[in-house]
């Protein structure tokens, strides 16, 4: 494991003081591999990367139509307890199914939040048919962790992108940085029209999906690598807005000095 990130969810969950700092959206060099292991070899560079499903029942129709993150059982990487009753804490899933291979020439650091931020963003797009639909229009509300990843992806699929917030300041980001086409303040209610249709997160299927799809266009996301002992502070510093646009914790190092 080499990158794992926190994110405005945990902030909202009253996570307070993190003092386990393995969270979800993880990457890492795969060191050791089950003897039924195919998909995966030790020292994959390509190879190592959970997001927040942790594990699921394998059984039901959702599992089966690879949408585990709608499954009754779903177990995750952090905050959740898993069937025999122990708290997971992040970093963590035993079944090779919740495991995604991180495209060579994506960095690992900038790869990890595609595993949440980026499919959360993605499977609306692909619901809505946006995947192969140039000039389609599409909305963005907010210009932060998802939105900005949005916005790369959106252009990637020659989306027409409207970025909606309510700071001015943004526009000149969502524009000249990012490539969105027009920028709408939410509070002007003259200029907005909303369609509002949600997911959380999506399946496996589709997750690694996405992340082909970043590899091919070489997308990732905008983060702030801190290190571990710099935790406390970057949750107060998300609570402000006071980061672009992600965080990633570090703990290669930490890993290395404790073996």
């Amino acid at each position: 494991m080499a990158e794992t990130t926190p994110n405005h969810t945990q902030t909202v969950s009253g996570c307070g003081e993190i003092k386990q700092k393995v969270r979800h959206e993880i990457t890492g060099i795969i060191t050791k591999v089950g003897s039924n292991v195919k998909e995966f070899e030790v020292g994959d560079r390509d190879g190592a990367g959970v997001g927040f499903m942790a594990c699921s029942c394998l059984k039901c129709g959702q599992c089966e139509s690879h949408q585990e993150n709608y499954c009754d059982e779903l177990q995750a990487t952090y905050n959740g307890i898993f069937w025999d009753g122990s708290i997971t804490y992040g970093g963590y899933s035993k079944m090779i199914r919740f495991v995604v291979k991180i495209p060579e020439n994506l960095p690992m650091s900038s790869a990890a939040p595609l595993l949440c931020t980026g499919i959360t963003v993605f499977s609306p797009m692909k619901d809505n048919n946006m995947l192969h639909s140039p000039g389609k229009k599409l909305g963005i509300v907010g210009l932060g962790g998802l939105g900005h990843i949005a916005v790369k992806l959106a252009k990637a699929f020659g989306l027409h992108v409207t970025v909606i917030s309510t700071s001015p300041s943004k526009e000149k980001e969502a524009k000249e940085r990012l490539g969105a086409d027009s920028f709408v303040l939410s509070t002007d209610a003259e200029q907005m029209e909303r369609a509002v249709k949600g997911t959380i997160i999506e399946g496996m299927k589709e997750t690694r999906e996405m992340m082909d799809l970043c590899g091919k266009h070489n997308i990732t996301c905008d983060v702030e690598v801190i290190k571990p002992h710099e935790i406390n502070e970057a949750m107060t510093r998300l609570v402000n807005n006071d980061v672009r646009y992600r965080f990633v914790i570090n703990i290669s190092d930490n890993l290395s000095s404790a073996s």
